[in-house]
């Protein structure tokens, strides 16, 4: 019989900027425009930093930054607390629902590359720091597009979401798949990337598609090759400071990173 840690059993997918929205951008403008309403100014860079964990924790982060932190003092009376978190999150998630669909775009090359893993006998999982209700937006414009993954983890489904392992945890349950060596993270941020570290699987992180580069693909598209490669480095080594053992442009890259590492597994090698 074979050894289970001899190949590949799955890969887990996160959403935005991996999946669906170049550039990760759907959550961007949303933020600004939450704390907007609070008379809170904070910049896309700002609302970029916490990416990938769930929302109630990144906009937590938000607040807890010196310059909105003392931004929040001066307005309202009082330190940013748990409290006002909760008040902006509901808010935020009707907000971001709202827009979510308008960046639900495949990025290219992504339902050819799951069509081809799921060729290969592998299943299909998939995280995310989206919460349910946005989820439930999403998830049927993807389908009608061909993309159903075999699960689904969101934010606020368990105790803890990323950096932790638990909704790998319960996407190897899911799937009916073990040991971790034989599943595949693939993601755009430095969270999701510790996720799959955590949780004992490869790890893929995505430079160009995702939050780390943070750009529309014409925006990218349009930029001269040497702008492309400073920001293509940049983003790598992040990546690769979160742990990612594999660093590639976009999903569409994905195919021969599993050949390599299927013959690491062969050869008895693991994460």
């Amino acid at each position: 019989m074979t050894s289970p840690a001899s190949s590949l059993r799955a890969v887990v997918f996160d959403w935005a900027g991996t999946i669906i929205d170049f550039g990760s951008c759907a959550p961007m403008g949303a933020f600004v425009k939450l704390f907007r309403q609070f008379d809170i100014a904070i910049t896309i860079e700002d609302a970029r930093g916490p990416m990938g964990v769930a929302k109630w924790d990144h906009i937590k982060a938000l607040g807890s930054l010196p310059h909105v932190a003392a931004q929040w003092a001066e307005r309202h009376g009082k330190p940013f607390a748990d409290a006002d978190v909760d008040r902006l999150y509901e808010i935020f998630t009707p907000m971001n629902a709202a827009i979510v669909a308008d960046f639900a775009d495949f990025i290219p090359g992504a339902v050819e590359v799951v069509d081809a893993v799921r060729a290969r006998g592998l299943k299909i999982g998939s995280t995310t720091g989206y919460n349910r209700p946005i989820m439930d937006i999403v998830t049927p414009i993807a389908a009608a597009g061909g993309y159903v993954p075999d699960n689904l983890v969101c934010a606020g489904d368990l105790a803890a979401g990323r950096p932790s392992p638990l909704m790998m945890y319960r996407s190897f349950a899911d799937l009916g798949v073990w040991p971790p060596s034989t599943v595949v993270k693939v993601d755009d941020t430095g969270v999701g990337i510790e996720e799959g570290v955590h949780a004992g699987t490869w790890t893929v992180g995505l430079a160009v598609s995702g939050n780390a580069v943070g750009l529309p693909l014409a925006d990218w598209q349009a930029l001269d090759p040497d702008r492309q490669q400073a920001l293509r480095a940049a983003a790598t080594a992040r990546l690769k400071a979160s742990g990612a053992h594999y660093v590639i442009d976009s999903v569409a890259d994905l195919l021969p990173v599993l050949d390599d590492i299927e013959a690491r597994l062969a050869q008895g090698l693991g994460p």
